[in-house]
């Protein structure tokens, strides 16, 4: 680790210290016609340097016509509006000699986009070898109507993951959390102590300060770190408008409102822009009330899962799921000279009142379940430069990331005297990246990198007595004070071997990460230490090599393959506590009490006879082919992959020798034990899990997706996912955060005018009946109950909410003294009726139904500067919910936006 670190400080200093070279200007001229080939005059043409964003701005003449002279050598983007058609935006490379007869077609409504899947460039998505979703500004906004994962909608190899109303991520090929990572501007934003099945602050990213989002499928861990298993979701912020021959000052404002949630809120995006300096302050804040699935009924509800009863005894919207969320964000671009810029950008988030619904009401019956004040702190700094010595252009850039939030939770099904734990953590992270590119001879363009990111996490942790009030230090969830640094040197070459006709790009990374606990750090409680000393360093290498061959005029095959290595992180290596899938234990404690691997992660586990030891890095292999057509009228691309991930760390139940009970994990002690061996503390319903290298996993599959214009008001896309995850030594569906979403597809059809668009689209999923058993032992998706959970929630959190009640009033009695109020039964008549004669426990769900979702949208331009959006969501109240969400899908629902701009 020191070695990389050292080579990438040099590498920075060496080349801060070369010299700016001199290159002769170039120029670009073209012509903007629509899709019958006839010129458009008056179109706005705006050229874009992708390092500095400094820009020309051009209204095309009566022939259709536009000129940019005097242009630096480099990498640009060309963006065309026109009145009554789609925005075209075009990567551009412009050298010291003349670009001439350029032609920009344009369509009506539709938005053609480039990605930047290659650090340092930008390319159409048809010309990179990696499969690759580009989801808009527009789309972003009518998609995240609550939450920024709702994105993740309607996306070929996408999906979205709830773990409550407030947190969830992106899934990409049926990975989530560990396996994905995220970054904003090319800034990592994923961190070592993030949880394994979600990003808890993705959703504090809010959808108004977007201009893009971008994701790369499969691994991509040359330039994104080594960790990007399942792919990478690079969130891109809006640009810093800079202005012409005189300031600019301009302004947008989407108040918005949605009936499922009954939520409200709104956003205001402020620039202004010289020849020189450019920037904006974004603000946004929104309230979201109880949320009202389909039917006004909760599938997973504790009612339903421990008494049999529907939920709308109860409730119909349900309880403890509404939130309200605020930040802003700051930009300023600054650039003293056409060469050069400097960048600076700040944002702060916070999400106020959540809880973790799936752990109340919507799952285990508890009482308190909170995610209290999450925040967010994220900036960075960033130079840009073109002709950087020997070196094209260079970009150097130095970040802040600090990431707050504080659990609240109390266990039992529903036990007001039980301990109420606080698990206040705040990771804060500071990093380092830089890269140079050049145009090398026989048309290849090189580029070097290399970043370095150093985090530390504060987690002072207590527990409190609810009956004397006395408060106790705790284990908290990671190590306090624990440190987490990863670095690593990558290169990358994009080769246009025959120009037009075949691309071949690779990248190549060497990586590594040190981490360390210090049991010094630990406070002693009871005379013992809560945790010890611990670290681990570790070094690899990851690359991608790829190529793009045009065969015909609109015909492509792509060839993508990746290596990747996913080392342990602070998460892995350090967890003890509360998490999505229930109570895990760290390594070292499942040590000390001489712990072994469990078969699965369900009570139905028995011993492996495997020790639990230190878990050891992932290793992945992937490979993609794609076929894609395109022409005028027509698009289509269809993708396979294949994806190995050998020494996948999985979650498997702890198996402990007989008499454990009374023991302590951490500060919880083991309240009950299977003869299997198998053990149970009160914050969870289901088996405790340790973290064990258990699986060689294979995931395999296909994306299908098209778009098509019928003639120039109908157009009609869609897309089809699947995906199939198989533990390689037996086939079964291996436990690996987050399970694998069912078969999907989406359809699209789309009636355009200038003055207003109307779309009918579809959701559709297949029945998954693929769980493993990470997913039936979670409280998410298989909802299993036992006798002894059921008699818990029946004296307990039923009693509490007024379900259940016996002659003295109290709650936490003896069970056969309560009576279920809306029934009359007893316990016996309930549990012989939930789980059968002889009390067997059960999943409540083996699988999860399929659905097809009807909806409706469409948008009004209602003046030049103000157009309103609207959609009427799952029109037929349909149920819907994937594998580890913690809430329902919404139901019936309708969505209002408007969007003003100045």
């Amino acid at each position: 680790m020191k070695h990389i670190f050292t080579a990438v400080l040099l590498t920075a200093i060496l080349s801060v210290a070369a010299l700016a070279q001199s290159a002769p200007a170039g120029s670009v001229r073209g012509t903007v016609v629509d899709q019958n080939g006839d010129v458009v005059t008056g179109a706005r043409v705006e050229l874009r340097e992708i390092r500095t964003s400094t820009k020309n701005i051009y209204l095309t003449d009566s022939s259709g016509g536009f000129t940019f002279k005097d242009l630096a050598p480099g990498r640009y983007e060309i963006t065309v509006d026109a009145n009554g058609f789609g925005r075209l935006i075009k990567p551009l490379l412009v050298a010291s000699s003349a670009i001439s007869g350029l032609e920009l077609r344009l369509s009506v409504g539709e938005t053609h986009l480039v990605v930047s899947a290659e650090i340092g460039g930008r390319q159409e998505r048809q010309n990179i070898p990696q499969a690759v979703n580009i989801i808009s500004a527009e789309r972003i906004l009518e998609r995240s109507t609550s939450v920024l994962a709702q994105v993740g909608k309607e996306e070929a190899g996408l999906n979205v993951q709830m773990t409550s109303p407030t947190i969830g991520a992106i899934v990409v090929r049926g990975l989530t959390g560990k396996n994905v990572v995220n970054y904003i501007d090319g800034v990592r934003y994923t961190n070592g102590a993030q949880r394994g099945g979600i990003n808890t602050f993705f959703n504090l990213n809010d959808g108004a300060n977007l201009s893009a989002i971008e994701v790369l499928r499969g691994p991509n861990g040359a330039q994104y770190g080594s960790d990007s298993l399942g792919g990478t979701v690079n969130m891109v912020t809006k640009f810093a408008r800079f202005g012409d021959n005189k300031a600019e000052f301009h302004g947008e404002f989407n108040p918005s409102f949605t009936s499922a949630n009954n939520g409200f809120g709104s956003s205001a995006f402020l620039s202004y822009g010289t020849n020189k300096l450019g920037g904006y302050v974004s603000l946004s804040a929104r309230r979201a009330n109880p949320l009202r699935t389909a039917k006004g009924l909760d599938t997973h509800s504790a009612i339903t899962r421990y008494l049999g009863l529907p939920s709308n005894v109860l409730y119909d919207r349900s309880p403890d799921t509404g939130f309200t969320q605020y930040g802003g964000a700051t930009r300023i671009n600054y650039a003293p000279r056409s060469d050069s810029q400097f960048i600076f950008y700040y944002q702060r988030g916070q999400q106020d009142g959540g809880k973790r619904f799936d752990q109340l009401l919507g799952g285990d019956g508890n009482l308190i379940a909170d995610l209290r004040n999450l925040m967010l702190d994220f900036g960075y700094a960033r130079f840009v430069k073109q002709r950087f010595g020997w070196f094209d252009s260079a970009s150097f850039t130095v970040s802040y990331n600090s990431q707050r939030e504080e659990r609240v939770n109390q266990g039992g099904q529903g036990n007001p005297f039980a301990d109420i734990t606080h698990q206040y953590e705040r990771t804060s992270t500071t990093g380092f990246s830089f890269f140079l590119d050049k145009q090398l001879p026989k048309r290849n363009t090189f580029l070097f990198g290399g970043d370095f990111y150093g985090e530390q996490i504060n987690s002072p942790a207590f527990i409190v007595n609810p009956v004397t009030n006395v408060t106790t230090i705790s284990r908290p969830r990671v190590p306090d004070e624990a440190r987490f640094n990863s670095a690593g040197l990558f290169i990358q070459n994009a080769w246009q071997a025959i120009p037009d006709r075949l691309r071949i790009t690779g990248a190549l990374r060497y990586g590594g990460v040190h981490y360390s606990a210090k049991g010094s750090d630990s406070p002693i409680v009871g005379g013992r230490a809560l945790w010890a000393s611990d670290s681990l360093r570790v070094a690899d290498w990851s690359g991608r090599v790829g190529m793009v061959a045009r065969l015909a005029q609109q015909f492509r095959l792509a060839f993508n393959y990746g290596r990747g290595f996913r080392y342990p992180s602070m998460t892995d290596l350090g967890t003890l506590g509360l998490t999505g899938d229930g109570f895990e234990v760290d390594y070292l404690a499942s040590q000390r009490l001489s712990g072994t691997i469990g078969t699965t992660a369900g009570s139905d586990a028995v011993s492996t006879g495997i020790p639990v030891s230190k878990q050891r890095s992932e290793t992945s292999q992937n490979f993609d082919f794609s076929v894609r057509y395109e022409n005028r009228r027509f698009d289509t691309e269809f993708t396979a992959f294949v994806l190995d991930i050998n020494s996948a760390i999985t979650k498997q139940s702890l198996i402990l020798p007989a008499g454990s009970v009374g023991q302590f994990l951490g500060s919880e002690p083991i309240i009950s034990q299977l003869p299997s061996g198998v053990v149970f503390v009160g914050l969870s319903t289901a088996p405790v899990l340790v973290r064990a290298n258990y699986t060689d996993a294979r995931l395999y599959g296909f994306e299908y997706e098209a778009e098509g214009r019928i003639n120039d008001n109908w157009s009609a896309r869609g897309n089809i996912t699947y995906i199939h995850s198989a533990d390689k030594a037996n086939g079964v569906p291996p436990n690996i955060e987050g399970g694998t979403p069912p078969p999907n597809a989406f359809l699209s059809l789309k009636y355009n005018r200038s003055k207003f668009w109307v779309e009918f689209y579809s959701t559709i999923a297949a029945k998954q009946d693929r769980l493993s058993s990470l997913d039936l032992s979670d409280r998410r998706t298989g909802s299993p109950r036992s006798r002894s959970q059921i008699e818990n929630y029946f004296r307990r959190g039923a009693c509490v909410q007024g379900l259940t009640s016996n002659a003295a009033g109290t709650c936490n009695g003896n069970v056969n003294t309560y009576t279920l109020l809306p029934t009359g039964e007893n316990i016996t008549q309930v549990l012989t009726r939930v789980l059968g004669p002889g009390f067997v426990a059960a999943p409540m769900f083996t699988s999860l139904p399929g659905y097809g979702l009807a909806n409706i949208r469409g948008g009004i331009n209602a003046a030049e500067k103000v157009t309103i959006f609207w959609a009427f969501e799952n029109m037929f109240d349909q149920q819907y919910r994937n594998p580890s969400w913690g809430v329902d899908g919404a139901g019936r629902s309708f969505t209002a936006q408007l969007r003003y701009r100045f």
